[in-house]
């Protein structure tokens, strides 16, 4: 056999190879340096695991809670509850993908420099062949026609035993190599399959809240429906607002005396992005005979449940919680009696003590507690008194 169509003959099957190892795809072996770790990932699961559990139970409290009528608002904080448990699982598995993703992103610059590395061994490899031809110690054909792929190749005994010690070393350090890749292939496409699941769970989840959101707004307006209990909601939902403006007054005093804080007015900006003010401040009609109520803030509405609520004006948390009526609210304190509420939230983002700036996030706006529909209710009280809101934020547009 021509000696020189050999040569081109091992240098395109060396080519091949190459290609070959080209288009290898990425693969995976987690990332020691990698600042995410499967064990990490398996924490994430077992907190969604406690959620889980924790929904159950409130579950089965609302099968109880829905065999009295008279338990709307009961049933109501518990949906409340639920959804937020739901979105609490929705941003743990958006920590799960981003988790995934972040230890994938690092196997795959790991394989980049492990594929760079199998492509300089090859060409080693080739170089080494070809040097052992150019001395006619490699019977070409049958290594090639012996040998059913590339591997077997590489490890048949006859051609293994006609090189040198140190040709054996190139051979050991690119078999190496390839099994490398082919755990770290095997390691990715474990760790696709379980970014694809966290993806398939967080569709269920948007899908379960919807579910969720739309069981509580059915929920009000049934109640809505039966003028005596609606009648009855709203003289209760006044007196306890009545009982918590005092509260909120006291503990505005107290810190103002405690950081010898003057009373003051003015300086507030907009609670949210939206200026379009579905109910004022004072007495409105509910749509319900003889259900009139005295509206102690303004309604914001065009929101949803992802908008951001800040803080009208710096203070200091003195509320950061739950109720019936309120849903989720936050009040902050800006001197001894001034005071701004921010109600109905989706999710609440400060805590009691935390001081905050004018323009800081305090919240997301939802529909918590007594509410028709996504929307802020928003107060402002300045010498312990309540006051329109509206006095001081200008530019609205009037909805109602």
């Amino acid at each position: 056999m021509n000696r020189k169509f050999a040569r081109g003959l091992l240098a395109a099957l060396c080519l091949v190879a190459l290609l070959l190892a080209d288009a290898l795809p990425f693969s995976a072996v987690q990332n020691a340096s990698a600042l995410v770790t499967q064990a990490q990932i398996d924490e994430k699961k077992k907190e969604k695991s406690d959620l889980e559990s924790e929904k159950s139970k409130l579950q089965s409290e609302l099968k109880s809670l829905q065999k009295s009528k008279s338990s709307a608002l009961a049933q109501k904080e518990n949906l409340d509850t639920q959804i937020s448990i739901i979105r609490s699982e929705i941003a743990n598995t958006e920590d799960q993908i981003a988790q995934y993703q972040s230890l994938i992103d690092a196997t795959e610059q790991e394989i980049a420099e492990t594929q760079r590395m199998h492509e300089e061994q090859y060409a080693l490899f080739c170089a080494r062949v070809r040097a052992m031809e150019e001395r006619g110690t490699v019977s070409y054909w049958s290594v090639l026609f012996h040998s059913a792929d590339f591997s077997e190749m590489l490890s048949a005994v006859d051609f293994i035993g006609e090189i040198m010690d140190s040709d054996q070393r190139v051979i050991d350090d690119l078999q190496a190599t390839e099994e490398r890749l082919a755990e770290e292939q095997a390691a990715l496409e474990e760790q696709l399959a379980g970014q694809e699941e966290v993806r398939q769970e967080l569709a269920a989840r948007n899908e379960e809240l919807n579910e969720q959101l739309s069981a509580a707004q059915s929920l009000i307006a049934n109640l809505a429906e039966d003028e005596a209990e609606y009648q009855k909601l709203i003289k209760e939902k006044e007196a306890a607002a009545a009982k918590e403006q005092e509260e909120i007054v006291r503990l505005s005093r107290e810190l103002a005396a405690q950081q010898a804080q003057e009373s003051t007015k003015g300086g507030y900006i907009w609670p949210c992005s939206s200026r379009y003010i579905t109910s004022p401040l004072g007495s409105r009609y509910t749509g319900i005979k003889g259900a009139s109520t005295n509206h102690m803030g303004i309604d914001i509405g065009h929101v949803g449940y992802t908008t951001q609520v800040v803080a009208s004006k710096a203070g200091v948390v003195i509320i950061s919680g739950y109720n019936k009526y309120r849903g989720n609210y936050v009040v902050v304190s800006h001197g001894s009696g001034n005071t701004t509420t921010y109600q109905h939230l989706s999710k609440r983002l400060v805590e009691v003590n935390q001081k905050v700036a004018q323009g800081q996030v305090v919240g997301i706006t939802g529909t918590t507690g007594v509410s028709s529909g996504p929307h802020l209710h928003f107060e402002i009280t300045e010498n312990g008194q309540i006051i329109d809101p509206l006095k001081y934020l200008t530019n609205y547009v009037k909805g109602w």
